[in-house]
Formats: C-alpha cells, sequence, structure tokens
C-alpha cells in the first residue's frame, strides 16, 4: 500500500461515531447497543457528491424519541429503526467545511434533522434546514432547543393541536421541567391560561414556578394518589392537558378533564422502556365519549408546513425574553449514550444537548 502523501493528510479527518450494534427491545440502552467507533472522512472536493456538504458537528440534540428508533420494531412512535451497523442521527448544528451546494458556503453554520452522532459527517443537501444568521444573536444551543424540536413539539402541541385555547382556561403539562414541558407551559401562559405542572423533584417544582412561570406545581414522587393531587390542583378541572408521560397520569386525567377538554399526545415517556405488554393501560376511556373530549396524538413530520410560523414567533419570544430556557450541555461526544440514558432518569432537568467537541 503506498504511503499518503503529505497533502492528502491534509484533506482526511479522523471522525469519532456512533452506531447501533444491536437493538435494544425493552430497557435502556448500552454500550451492547450503542458503540462509538472512528472512520476516515476526506475532505478533498473530488471526493464529495454534488449537492452535499462536509459538516464538523458541533451541537447534538438529545430527545426521548430517540429511544423509539432503537427498539427493533415499529410501534408506539413508528418512527424508523436505526439500521443496524449504521451510524445514529439526530437533530444538530454543525459548520460547513467543505461544499458542492451553490446555498452553503464553508464556515456557515446550519441546522440538521439527521445529522449523524458523529464530529464529521457527508449529508446531502436536502437534509439541511437552514442556514443560521450570525447575527440573530442567538446562541447556538438554542437552535435546537427553543427553536428545535423540543421548542416545535410544545408549539404544535399548544398553539396548533390544542387550539383555541381561551384565557383563562386550566392546562396541566406533564414532564414539565423537561425539554417539551418548560416550553409548553410558558406558552399557554402567553395565551393567558392558568398553568399547573407535575415534574419529578421539589428542585424542580421551584423551577418551573419561578424560571417558567407556572401558576403551581407538584412533585409527583411526593403526591403519588394523581387522582388526589389532580382533585387539589384543578378543583375546577383541566380544559387543556399536554400529555408527555402516558400511564396512570394520563389515566388520573381523565378523572378531571371538563367537557370538550382537548389532550394533545406529545409523548409518553414512562412506556418508552417497556414492550407493550408490560406498559400501563388506561381503564376510563369513557370519559373521552361523555365528556366528549377530543384526545390525539401528533408527530413533528406532519405539521413541517408550520415551521416556519413555529420559527418565527419563538425567535420573537426568545428575543424579547417572553421565553425562558433551561440548556444543559454535555461536552464530549463520547458522553451520547450515558446522556441517553439520563433522559429517562427523575433527575433530568431542561433540554440536554452534546457539545461534541
Amino acid at each position: 500500500m503506498s504511503e499518503i502523501s503529505e497533502e492528502m493528510r491534509m484533506t482526511v479527518v479522523e471522525s469519532r461515531e456512533w452506531y447501533m450494534a444491536a437493538y435494544a427491545p425493552e430497557g435502556v440502552p448500552t454500550s451492547d447497543h450503542l458503540k462509538l467507533r472512528t472512520v476516515k472522512i476526506s475532505l478533498a472536493l473530488d471526493s464529495i457528491p454534488d449537492q452535499h456538504v462536509v459538516l464538523e458537528t458541533l451541537f447534538i440534540s438529545l430527545d426521548p424519541y430517540l429511544r423509539s428508533r432503537m427498539t427493533g420494531r415499529e410501534d408506539g412512535l413508528y418512527s424508523p429503526q436505526y439500521n443496524l451497523n449504521e451510524v445514529v442521527s439526530a437533530f444538530g448544528v454543525g459548520r460547513v467545511v467543505r461544499s458542492k451546494v451553490s446555498i452553503y458556503g464553508e464556515g456557515d453554520m446550519v441546522i440538521s434533522g439527521f445529522i449523524p452522532v458523529a464530529e464529521y459527517c457527508v449529508l446531502p443537501s436536502q437534509a439541511l434546514i437552514r442556514k443560521i444568521d450570525a447575527d440573530a444573536g442567538i446562541l447556538l444551543p438554542e437552535y435546537i432547543s427553543t427553536l428545535g424540536v423540543p421548542g416545535f413539539a410544545a408549539w404544535i402541541g399548544i398553539q396548533v393541536v390544542a387550539e383555541p385555547i381561551k384565557p383563562g382556561s386550566n392546562v396541566f403539562i406533564s414532564a414539565a421541567a423537561g425539554a417539551v414541558g418548560m416550553y409548553a407551559g410558558q406558552l399557554a401562559k402567553l395565551k393567558g391560561c392558568r398553568v399547573v405542572g407535575s415534574t419529578g423533584s421539589d428542585e424542580k417544582v421551584r423551577l418551573i414556578k419561578e424560571e417558567f412561570g407556572y401558576d403551581d406545581a407538584f412533585n409527583y414522587h411526593t403526591e403519588t394518589d394523581y387522582d388526589a393531587a389532580l382533585s387539589k390542583y384543578f378543583p375546577n378541572g383541566i380544559d387543556v392537558y399536554l400529555d408527555n408521560v402516558g400511564g396512570e397520569m394520563l389515566e388520573a386525567v381523565l378523572n378531571h378533564v371538563n367537557r370538550h377538554a382537548k389532550i394533545p399526545l406529545c409523548g409518553m415517556i414512562s412506556e418508552y422502556n417497556k414492550v407493550w405488554t408490560e406498559r400501563k393501560g388506561v381503564r376510563n376511556l369513557l370519559n373521552l365519549v361523555g365528556k366528549e373530549v377530543k384526545m390525539q396524538g401528533f408527530l413533528l413530520g406532519s405539521y413541517l408546513d408550520r415551521f416556519g410560523d413555529f420559527a418565527k414567533e419563538m425567535e420573537s419570544h426568545l428575543k424579547e425574553r417572553k421565553i425562558n430556557s433551561k440548556l444543559k450541555i454535555v461536552h464530549g461526544i463520547d458522553k451520547f449514550l450515558e446522556s441517553l440514558g439520563s433522559l429517562f432518569t427523575s433527575s433530568n432537568i431542561g433540554k440536554v444537548v452534546i457539545q461534541v467537541k
């Protein structure tokens, strides 16, 4: 084998990447399922396909839905499964280091919904969502938090699926200190609603009341009788429930909904690590009929035509400081697996982002 020339060495980078070694049908994925390896990527222009760019990955978004792509089966969220032995992908921010696309130049910061969990990658232009305005005054991680999957999910749930929400409506948000919940509660408050959240610690209860403006909140670890808790916090019933957890909390909510209540189903994190036969059933669905309740699941891919409206509104809220954000920046791509597991613990607060280097 001939030696690599000095010029060629300058155009090849080593990139660490996480790949799917084996599916994890239940439980939290471990190093048996996700593994880190090193590959080489050429930066030479003649090795890059037309209409592709080479990105240096800067930030990776960690979101609970990623878990549903690692089970080896299509149920629940029906997300496309990662292919075995291939790098996993997520929402992320990258810097263009080589480009064969006219609208993207070297140095541009871009957002992708399918960025490999890797230090460098080659992506087609259609995988890029937008170029980031460097003069917008918005921190890069916010593009995968407030302006990314969590913010978009909260916005669709409150602004679209639950509409019309009247001022003064009683709104309940589960997983209220999580990446989606923190934005959903604030958006409901901007509509003039009374907002209560459930979360997993007294620290989080204080956080969502003091920093996110929730009217009230409770710790579901200490108030374990959810039916009694909802009677206390919603003496006049629930008009809107944004469900992030499913299971027993969803069942309890159905005993307290008002007539014509709306329940946007954003996620069911309490059930993600279980096969369907082990998940908690909901026994009181008849309340949906008797109270004419609208319960609707939603996937962000079905609302991409609204992304522009969302981004414009949320950028305005950010700049006017009407929306607060809680970011946890984890340094190093090697922390991906550990950080993914942390999403399913009650210690997780706000939005978790991997800063790749």
